[in-house]
């Protein structure tokens, strides 16, 4: 069966000033080695780094996947040579991001028509057995999930279908670029298909029976060059609001053809 690990965790750190951006980069490993999302060009040694601690370089990748392709989740996939799969509607869209969408440059579609090796792929998607692709639109149009199954049950690695634990709690993700009433079936689809959820800025998680949910491993992140003491410093640990891009009303399909 396949199994689930994490190179890098995503986080939700924020700062006033702007997102650190920081999206979790995931590995499954079955007949194939699959990559799911590669985060962007502020992570890419650290990326290249957890490879060769697992005996593996760019190059032993067999495929990789877009979970959609904001800046923060699809910059470092020039690395390698695997068929790049992303969704049809995704690519649709980057064509003609939204004049309000900071999170897909006009560059996205430049970079994407570049790379030869672009796959568009849809719903049930199979990648290999066990592994397949689940269309989770909302957060973006072609946002999707790998549903993974493995010995432990199935596991959903959502990108940013789900973003983070609180947002499988509330149905409610930090960011909609797309459509909300679609994020938040989104969100109760893939809950439906899996109880295991590596998200997409936080750390793994299980859904429990209570309605509650527990991490399967405990957030760890060393700040450096940041002096909690010195004058104008501050933290606040509350979530940030959620963010529904102005305009959203007119992100149809229609307007992407």
């Amino acid at each position: 069966m396949p199994t689930v690990e994490t190179l890098l965790h995503g986080n939700s750190v924020n700062a006033d000033s702007g997102s650190f951006g920081f999206c979790a980069i995931t590995l499954v490993r079955g007949e194939k080695l699959t990559l799911v999302d590669s985060g962007h060009v502020g992570r890419r040694r650290f990326l290249v780094q957890e490879l060769g601690e697992r005996g593996l370089t760019p190059s032993d990748i067999d495929v990789t996947v877009v979970t959609h392709a904001h800046w923060d989740h699809a910059q470092n996939y020039d690395l390698f040579e695997a068929p790049l799969l992303i969704h049809t509607n995704e690519l649709k869209y980057v064509q003609k991001p939204h004049d309000n969408d900071w999170a897909t440059p006009r560059w996205t579609a430049a970079m994407l028509e570049f790379e030869s090796r672009v796959q568009q792929v849809d719903e049930g998607y199979e990648i290999e057995p066990g592994v397949r692709i689940m269309h989770t639109p909302g957060h973006s149009a072609g946002t999707v999930a790998v549903i993974v199954d493995t010995d432990a049950g199935p596991v959903a690695i959502t990108g940013d279908g789900i973003q983070t634990a609180d947002a499988a709690i509330t149905k409610q993700n930090a960011l909609i670029f797309w459509n909300e009433k679609e994020a938040r079936h989104s969100i109760e689809r893939i809950l439906q298909a899996a109880e295991t959820v590596y998200p997409g800025h936080d750390v793994p998680f299980r859904m429990l029976h209570d309605g509650g949910y527990e991490y399967l491993t405990p957030k760890q992140m060393l700040l450096t060059g940041l002096d909690p003491t010195e004058e104008g410093i501050s933290f606040d640990p509350m979530p940030r609001a959620p963010y529904i891009m102005p305009g959203i009303e007119t992100q149809t399909l229609e307007r992407l053809n």
